[in-house]
Formats: C-alpha cells, structure tokens, sequence
C-alpha cells in the first residue's frame, strides 16, 4: 500500500483523536497541511494534547448518535468540507478470565457501533465534498479473536465486516471505507499487560507505523480492504477466504439475486 501525500487542505476528523495512535496521525496530517479535528472526551488531557499538536478539538461521546452527527456538521461549517473520517475510537475489555456482559456490551457500543454511527455521520458531508474516505481503526483481533477479551473481538470482527459490506454501496459516490488492523501496539491499551510484552522480547507496533498506515488506507487504500499491520512486515491486505458457492439442481453454480447486490454490481 502506497502512501501518496493527501491534497493539501483537507478536512480530516478523527475521533479518538487525542490517544495514541490519534496523536500520531494529528501530527504527521499537520506536517502535510491537512486542517486535523480531534474528536474525544472533554478532559485537561485531551486539551493539552489537541493544543499541542496545533489541532481543533471537539468532545465526542462517539456512542452518542446524535452528537456524531452535531461534530460532523460542526466541522463543515467550521472549515467547509469533510475529506476524511477516522473513526479511531475504541477501548479493550478489563475482564480475562470471566465474561462480564455488561463490559462486553459497553465494548462493543463503543468500538462497533462507535463506526457505524461515525459513518453515517460522515457519509453526507462526504458526498458534499464530492468524494472522500473514511478509514475504521479494527485490529487484529477482528481477524484472530482472542480468548482473553470476547467483547473486543466481536466488536472488531463486526467493524472489519461493516467494512467490508458499506464498500461496494459507496463506490459509485467516490467514497473509500477501509479497514486497518494493527497487532499489539505501544498504546495505552497494553498497559495491563506490557511487563508481559517486555519479558518475552515481543515486538510491538508503534503509534508511527499505524498513523503511517492510516494515512496511506485514506489516499491509497482498496475499498472494503482490511490492512493487517505487524511490525517486521509493514501494512498488508488481508486475503479472505471465500465460502463454497450454491449450486443449481443441475450443478451450476447458482447466482445472488440482484435485490442482494448493492447498487453497483447490479
């Protein structure tokens, strides 16, 4: 995947804006004269951090439908267009060793439907801008499950397969939806678990690599893709497997009804 440079101007919201792998790609945007909008939790912290980057920021509880909608209108108005949404948002489950359903739900509220109400705030002023993308952060978890965190796994499965079915419906309006699934990365999010990571020699991503990746998904990126990135190997599509096709009483492979197939492909 190759990472042409974004036309100077762009509008780019990413929610999550202000944790790690938020922080990286503000910076390296700016460099590049992209006007960046973080969207995150009100605190001192995520103040600090967008005033440092020189980056606007806006709060955002991305489980909130409504106000998803309210940022995406704020920023129009504010700068004009929408070029790019990253819809980077996301928390990972506390509980290892049992399932707590409450937390698997608040996962799954934050980092699936997080993106699909991202998505569909973004998807008009994207339109108006006549084109654009919208890059989902999922995980490798999405493509392996882990064990230890059930409620992280589906939301990120369901993420990269929300990906994967809004593609081929967005074509025909020039907007891009990718998918980028890093391994374990240098966040936060390894925080309970990072003296494991040191004590086996594991290598793990930077918050660098995946802002790299995530700026190439927007200017580079193949619709519906899933990028997987690991550290030695960089970004590289995921290959899926397909299923075994129906067949017809006599023997052909059977056809999808065309009311199943979006716009596009019909």
């Amino acid at each position: 995947m190759t990472s042409p440079t974004p036309a100077a101007g762009s509008v780019a919201l990413v929610t999550g804006g202000t944790g790690g792998f938020g922080r990286a790609l503000a910076a390296k945007l700016r460099t590049l004269d992209v006007t960046v909008v973080l969207a995150d939790l009100d605190s001192d912290r995520a103040r600090a951090v967008a005033a440092d980057l020189g980056a606007h920021l806006v709060t955002l509880d991305v489980t909130d439908r409504a106000a998803n909608k309210a940022v995406v209108e704020r920023v129009e108005a504010e700068h004009g267009r929408l070029d790019a949404a990253f819809l980077n948002a996301g928390i990972a489950g506390k509980s290892r060793d049992t399932l707590d359903v409450d937390e698997f739900l608040r996962v799954v509220e934050i980092d699936l439907l997080g993106v699909v109400y991202g998505t569909e705030a973004a998807l008009p002023a994207l339109r108006r801008a006549g084109g654009g993308s919208i890059v989902v952060t999922a995980s490798l978890a999405g493509l392996s499950p882990m064990a230890t965190d059930p409620g992280y796994s589906v939301a990120k499965g369901g993420a990269v397969a929300f990906v994967r079915s809004m593609a081929p419906r967005l074509i025909g309006d020039g907007i891009s939806i990718t998918a980028i699934c890093p391994g374990f990365a240098d966040t936060a999010i390894i925080d309970p678990i990072r003296e494991e990571f040191e004590k086996a020699g594991f290598p793990v991503l930077t918050a660098d690599e995946v802002a790299d990746a995530m700026i190439a998904a927007w200017t580079s990126g193949e619709p519906g893709a899933a990028y997987i990135i690991q550290p030695g190997i960089g970004a590289v599509p995921y290959k899926f497997k397909g299923v075994p096709s129906a067949k017809t009483a006599s023997g052909e492979t059977a056809v999808v009804p065309e009311a199943l197939r979006p716009p596009s492909m019909r």
